[in-house]
């Protein structure tokens, strides 16, 4: 694991997540158009804070806790944040 990636699980340990995955997908995205040399990063969370708050106040919760590392540190981000109670049943 990176340090950066690394350093992006420390920040979102305060979500105590139940399950979280982060995958460093930079190197698919070197040298674009309006890269600044920050990461790119996947992050799949589940975190019973999430329970009762929308998409978007998901997603606010974890820019929150990153916002220090954006835009230097992290260019892009790709986020599936779920509650538990989200979790669907796959048939």
């Amino acid at each position: 694991m990176s340090d950066l990636a690394a350093e992006i699980r420390r920040r979102l340990a305060s979500l105590e997540p139940q399950q979280l995955e982060i995958a460093d997908d930079s190197a698919r995205h070197a040298g674009h158009a309006g890269s600044n040399g920050g990461g790119h990063f996947t992050i799949a969370i589940t975190s019973s804070q999430f329970s009762g708050k929308s998409v978007i106040m998901r997603h606010r919760i974890i820019y929150q806790a990153l916002q220090e590392l954006i835009p230097s540190r992290i260019h892009a981000l790709s986020i599936a944040a779920h509650a538990p109670e989200d979790r669907k049943t796959v048939s």
